[in-house]
């Protein structure tokens, strides 16, 4: 293994990728803590501290900001309008045309479809920083019950300076998807995948300390211990997949022979990856932010259905909550991997080029035969999906975590893939030039 390492670092082209990649993971961390203009840098970081971090409304944009969010910074709003807008252009393939078009083009019709995707994402981050500045001016960002510090974090009220704030979180924002472009074209690759790593990853000390201060050191080792246990559980099931077997007919072009081989087809246990955690995560913050925009002048009651959100779709830790949770994760995920899989479209491509699943007719039959198989594969991904999900809340009410409990939810499963896939990455580049590679 340290050989491996080694020879990395002894390959000058591999060498210099590594370095700039580095040196943009250091940018985004730093542009992490500049406030943006007109932020009372002191009255968030009290705030911070009294709140230990968590808001119940936006765990998961902070997350995946790196903690940029709650300090109201230039990258406040993280890689979050991009992974948003990519999932919104990957599900119009599906209701627009066009788009399913341009996917078929080729690496023509992908750059257009990526074009829109950063159009769509600076528009995304002027709309998700307005809503960020208005609940910051309106003191609600760490909640209620936050201290009064928590309501003067913007010192000048006036609209240009609002205007400049937005105008600055979104430049943000098209400089994370600039420098994660500039690490896929130059850098070890997976940009933005890299760039959510990083924010992901730069959460777990404060969250192990937390707990650690909370409830002890013997807790702390438990938690490590089990969360070593829960990651080598998710580099299995994520490494997992049913292999249909393909076999493909001789045919003759010319005088030359092409065909006869066999390959398979691989249907992975957990084909929707992170994004049904992300959907059942929005979706639940929906009737919070509602919630929260109609609270009553001091001195009234709240409505009942109000109170009734408030105790029942805000917290975590309700029984009520994760049972919710954990259902619209297992509806997401056959949601998403029927949009992102089609049998009838692999059935038509095999057909057309001679490929065959032993046993099954081609055509239809083989179309229904890959629905059935991918029915069966998806359940089980789809119930460890949810159970990954419920772990930092689980850990929230067990422990004392905060939401953004490492080892579990989007967090273990973005650390692991984009982990896996890296070193991957490494291994190919290596195997190009000394013919072995980081892995055996």
């Amino acid at each position: 293994m340290f050989s491996a390492v080694a020879r990395i670092f002894r390959t000058p082209d591999l060498r210099r990728k590594i370095g700039f990649t580095l040196g943009i993971v250091a940018l985004f961390r730093l542009g992490s803590f500049i406030p943006a203009p007109f932020v009372d840098f002191g009255n968030v970081q009290q705030c911070l501290a009294d709140n230990q971090g968590t808001s119940g409304l936006y765990e998961l944009v902070n997350l995946f900001s790196g903690g940029a969010l709650l300090q109201l910074s230039v990258f406040a709003m993280g890689i979050m309008p991009y992974i948003t807008a990519s999932i919104i252009v990957q599900l119009l393939r599906v209701v627009i045309p066009h788009f399913e078009t341009l996917y078929k083009e080729g690496q023509a019709g992908q750059a257009k479809l990526t074009q829109y995707t950063r159009y769509l994402t600076i528009a995304l981050g002027v709309l998700q920083s307005t809503t960020l500045i208005t609940v910051a001016r309106s003191g609600a960002l760490f909640g209620t019950s936050a201290s009064p510090e928590c309501s003067q974090l913007i010192t000048d009220d006036s609209w240009y300076a609002i205007m400049l704030m937005v105008i600055t979180m979104t430049a943000g924002t098209g400089l994370i998807m600039w420098l994660g472009e500039l690490i896929t074209e130059r850098g070890i690759g997976n940009g933005m995948s890299l760039l959510i790593f990083t924010s992901i990853a730069a959460t777990f000390p404060n969250s192990l300390w937390a707990i650690a201060q909370a409830k002890g050191f013997e807790v702390f080792l438990l938690v490590l211990a089990m969360g070593i246990v829960i990651m080598g559980l998710v580099v299995f099931v994520e490494q997992s997949q049913r292999r249909i077997p393909v076999q493909y007919a001789k045919r003759m072009v010319g005088r030359r022979t092409y065909g006869g081989n066999n390959t398979y087809i691989p249907i992975k246990v957990n084909m929707a990856g992170v994004v049904p955690v992300i959907f059942a995560s929005s979706l639940l913050y929906l009737p919070a932010l509602i919630a929260q925009f109609n609270q009553p002048a001091a001195g009234q009651e709240p409505a009942p259905w109000v109170v009734w959100i408030t105790n029942y779709l805000t917290k975590g830790d309700h029984p009520l909550y994760m049972l919710l949770y954990f259902l619209l994760i297992v509806g997401f995920t056959y949601f998403y991997v029927a949009i992102t899989f089609n049998p009838e479209e692999v059935a038509d491509n095999m057909k057309k080029y001679g490929g065959f699943i032993p046993g099954i007719r081609a055509g239809r039959p083989t179309a229904e035969y890959l629905d059935f198989v991918l029915t069966r594969v998806t359940l089980p991904g789809s119930i460890y999906l949810g159970l990954i999900a419920l772990i930092p809340l689980i850990a929230l009410a067990a422990v004392g975590a905060n939401a953004n409990f490492p080892f579990g939810g989007a967090s273990i499963l973005i650390i692991v893939g984009v982990g896996l896939e890296t070193v991957k990455q490494i291994d190919s580049q290596l195997q190009q030039r000394h013919y072995e590679g980081l892995l055996r």
